[in-house]
């Protein structure tokens, strides 16, 4: 793969992370579809397209060599599915900036967490960058500087650490006679298409949705997700593990400008400076890293 046809993978890679945040907030601010059916077409879609580009890459041997339910486990289908779910409901009362910082801070910090608890040490530098980013959510959460709602913060924290929890398994599970992050993947998204629908029969009186809501979930999940997981694990071999981990940071600088042009909303001081100490304690942690 040349270097500048993986710089393209990449880019769309993260419009694509980007756009499951603006597409979820406009779903829920500007039509009447209500969380748990977002989070369910999200999923089912999402699963659909995977499947088919597991299809297309390995043909029917690969699709038989996986099983009924693909490659993956109900642990990390779990997981995944508090991630959408958390994610659905946060958006509810949040801006698109706000959740996708929340979002990434909560990842970044349940996987760093994790390996100071596996023993890992932190440097000074590391150090200081962890209580950068940790200050940073406290100044994004300070009363008076308009800081989201509590249960919504709380939500997308959620759903940040259960993403974090699915990425930490993805490194430590490995699916026998399976390679592919995708085909992984693929059959996670599977698997959490029923605990979706289980959430959405639990809320059957709270069902509100309307043609352009489904079709933004749709896009969310086909697109957005399974798509743009798809060409993220084609290019991520390609990159170093500090690179994989870096470029990431500019997803919640993409949503915030996508949140002002598409959604018209506000960038604000304590946002600019919760961003900045947030994602420039998390690239500390991650640069020092050998």
């Amino acid at each position: 793969m040349t270097p500048l046809r993986n710089v393209s993978l990449v880019a769309v890679a993260m419009l694509a992370f980007a756009g499951n945040s603006l597409l979820c907030r406009m779903a829920l601010k500007h039509t009447s579809i209500d969380p748990a059916s977002f989070t369910s077409m999200r999923l089912l879609t999402g699963a659909c397209m995977l499947w088919l580009v597991v299809r297309l890459q390995g043909g029917p041997r690969v699709a038989d060599k996986v099983g009924v339910w693909g490659a993956g486990n109900w642990w990390s289908a779990g997981a995944l599915f508090v991630y959408a779910a958390g994610f659905s409901f946060a958006y509810v009362n949040m801006t698109a900036a706000t959740g996708a910082l929340l979002l990434f801070g909560s990842v970044q910090a349940t996987m760093i967490g994790y390996g100071v608890f596996q023993g890992e040490r932190l440097r000074p530098r590391q150090s200081a960058g962890l209580a950068l980013a940790l200050a940073g959510l406290v100044v994004l959460m300070l009363p008076g500087l308009a800081p989201p709602p509590l249960p919504s913060a709380l939500s997308m924290m959620a759903a940040g650490m259960a993403w974090g929890v699915y990425s930490l398994r993805g490194k430590l599970v490995k699916t026998k006679g399976v390679s592919s992050a995708t085909q992984v993947t693929a059959g996670n998204f599977l698997r959490a298409v029923p605990m979706a629908l289980g959430l959405s029969l639990l809320m059957v009186t709270d069902w509100v949705y309307d043609r352009n809501g489904l079709l933004l979930a749709a896009v969310s999940g086909a697109l957005a997700s399974g798509l743009g997981y798809a060409i993220w694990y084609h290019a991520l071999p390609a990159l170093k593990a500090t690179q994989a981990a870096t470029v990431q940071l500019s997803v919640p600088v993409i949503t915030a400008l996508g949140g002002v042009l598409l959604l018209g909303e506000a960038i604000t001081l304590p946002l600019v400076l919760a961003s900045c100490a947030i994602l420039g304690g998390i690239a500390l942690v991650i640069l020092e890293k050998k």
